[in-house]
């Protein structure tokens, strides 16, 4: 479940207890330790922090992700002065979180993410309610439970030690031992979840496993404002899940996806469109509104992050917090440092402090310095704390990266599990053309951006606009108002290849020569209106000049469309009405009011 949901609505809480609720009283009563597994996304960790809560008002819930946990950040020894003899000595100072003040259930949460050194200290926590010279009863523990999901994909360690395995108590579980049902039905009123529950309980439940509740979580969040439901499912080594049961030889059957999420969406009645216009602008605003954490994958080069920053920006009034993971330390988030009081403190990045609002962006997700730093990230895009610290007002998080694969060449790119794909509410496949980039370069750059983007957009196929990113394009118009060679600015492959786009046009443009673009139809506006009179004359359909017109229109920014609306008015008034509907189509919210303005002009 994602952490937004932790705390069930009030009149949630008169259903009866779910399976594994009984099961936290059980064990807190009796002083057992609990050793829960089930699959990822079932609600474990949610159920602990509501059940805590509700159940056990007077009692504090201590959650310790293990799978980002350092050998020094439960137990560490360091010199302390001692208060009777002035002298400095050696002491174990245990993580202050274990010192609430006040009775504490201590979960260690994906407890086989865990190092050998860290399974070392939790078995001495399992078997005894212990850490080093310090005794968890004294220091008020209540219970101790440790949840992880079995799957040899998602684990790093096997629980195999009898004198471990003999302490505890075992609970398997799957999702109709939580209370995920309860949860959903009361976020997302007034939807009647009613036939969505008996969609999912009718499905293989190989399938039912892959739409895990949370995944069904975000598949609703994003049917609430009007995204593509498939924004809700993960993507997993680039690549988009797959909702199919697998066939006799274990190879995937028919892809259901389409089919299931179409069903959802008329469960509740929502639309599922293909895409929406602006769809990274929208996605990030709904982010803020809503405290999502999001991941954009697409090529390099398109401008992902600079649109997302400027988004939080206008959002949030300021900057959002940047880290791009192949130089970020675990140092540079938060780190344990001794407390006066005996304990380990763990201080955050001063970034992370105060009260103002935040967002945080985490460039190249998927290319993290090290193991440990990525494993922090696990914690934040979980639990949107950092050691157990919460980062307040933090309204939101997007996560940006390269897909694996781009134009038949592998980037080097690690990979990722269901476990860690499914913490984002939405997960987005970003093309280009979903990046208002041209704009910025027309403002940048004026009238050589325009000259480029035309030769981009008319002069080369399908195959060498993928090549020419917008991080291309801004490197041609600089190497050539310093008149050196443009090949330069091509990506460079290796053994002096380039990649392969011809330039000769490009070059003729920049060198003047003659064109047909909306400047050009601006200047001889009289000549273009009378030829497209003829064209309207002649058929209804229109002709190669009213398709030269389109064209033109059709690839212009709303930039240049603005600049000149007079021409552009007169012009569209003698185009067959089924071109200018094209118009309306996949535009964002500017381009839609522009063209209906512009229309309704040719009505009166």
């Amino acid at each position: 479940m994602t952490t937004e949901s932790r705390h069930m609505p009030t009149d949630a809480r008169q259903s009866p207890a779910s399976r594994l609720e009984s099961f936290i009283d059980a064990m807190i009563d009796m002083g057992q330790t609990g050793q829960v597994f089930g699959e990822h996304g079932i609600g474990k960790t949610a159920t602990f922090f509501s059940h805590i809560g509700r159940a056990h008002p007077d009692t504090a819930l201590v959650y310790v992700p293990a799978a980002n946990l350092t050998p020094d950040d439960l137990l560490v020894n360091a010199p302390v002065r001692d208060p009777r003899s002035g002298e400095l000595v050696l002491r174990q100072l245990v993580m202050g979180q274990l010192k609430p003040g006040r009775p504490f259930v201590l979960l260690i949460d994906d407890s086989l993410q865990a190092g050998d050194t860290i399974q070392s200290q939790l078995m001495q926590i399992a078997c005894d309610w212990t850490l080093g010279e310090h005794n968890l009863r004294a220091l008020g523990c209540v219970g101790v439970f440790l949840t992880d999901n079995e799957s040899s994909a998602e684990t790093s360690a096997r629980r195999g030690d009898l004198a471990l395995l003999d302490r505890m108590v075992t609970l398997r579980i799957t999702a109709n031992d939580t209370s995920w049902r309860r949860h959903l039905a009361a976020t997302y009123r007034p939807w009647d979840l009613g036939p969505v529950f008996a969609l999912w309980a009718s499905l293989p439940s190989a399938v039912r496993e892959l739409l895990s509740p949370r995944t069904l979580d975000h598949i609703l969040a994003n049917a609430r404002e009007g995204f593509p439901l498939r924004w809700g499912l993960p993507l997993i080594d680039g690549e988009r899940l797959r909702l199919a049961e697998p066939g006799p030889d274990g190879r995937p059957g028919p892809n259901r996806t389409a089919e299931i999420l179409d069903r959802i969406a008329a469960a509740v009645g929502a639309a599922n469109p293909p895409t929406v216009p602006d769809p990274v602008r929208q996605v990030v605003k709904a982010a803020l509104r809503n405290r999502w954490t999001v991941l954009l994958q697409g090529p390099p080069g398109c401008g992902k992050t600079e649109l997302v920053r400027e988004t939080v920006r206008e959002g949030l009034g300021r900057d959002a917090l940047y880290f791009s993971l192949p130089v970020t330390n675990v140092e540079d988030l938060c780190a344990p440092v001794p407390s006066p009081d005996g304990t380990l403190d763990n201080l955050l990045a001063s970034k992370f402090t105060g009260p103002e609002p935040k967002a945080v962006v985490w460039d190249e997700y998927n290319r993290p310095k090290d193991k440990a730093a990525f494993a922090k990230l696990m914690e934040i895009t979980q639990e949107w704390s950092l050691a157990g610290r919460r980062i307040e007002n933090l309204r939101a998080q997007v996560a940006v990266q390269n897909p694996p694969y781009h134009l038949g060449r592998k980037l080097l790119v690690s990979r990722n599990n269901i476990a860690q794909a499914t913490r984002f509410t939405a997960s987005l496949e970003v093309a280009p053309e979903d990046i208002p980039a041209n704009e910025w370069l027309l403002a940048r750059y004026g009238s050589d951006a325009e000259t480029v983007l035309e030769w981009w957009k008319h002069d080369i196929d399908e195959e060498g606009r993928a090549w020419i990113t917008k991080r291309t394009l801004e490197r041609l118009i600089k190497l050539h108002r310093r008149g050196l060679p443009l090949e330069m600015g091509l990506v460079y492959l290796g053994d002096g290849e380039y990649a392969p786009v011809p330039l000769g046009a490009l070059i003729d443009r920049l060198r003047g020569r003659p064109v047909t673009g909306l400047r050009e139809l601006a200047r001889a506006a009289d000549q273009w209106e009378a030829r497209l009179r003829r064209a309207a004359e002649h058929s209804a359909e229109g002709g190669d000049d009213s398709d030269v017109v389109h064209q033109i229109l059709a690839n212009a920014e709303l930039s240049q469309l603005r600049k000149h609306r007079a021409v552009v008015a007169r012009l569209v008034a003698h185009l067959p009405a089924k071109l200018r509907a094209t118009y309306l189509v996949g535009a964002s919210q500017q381009q839609e009011r522009f063209w209906i303005e512009v229309f309704t002009g040719i009505r009166r």
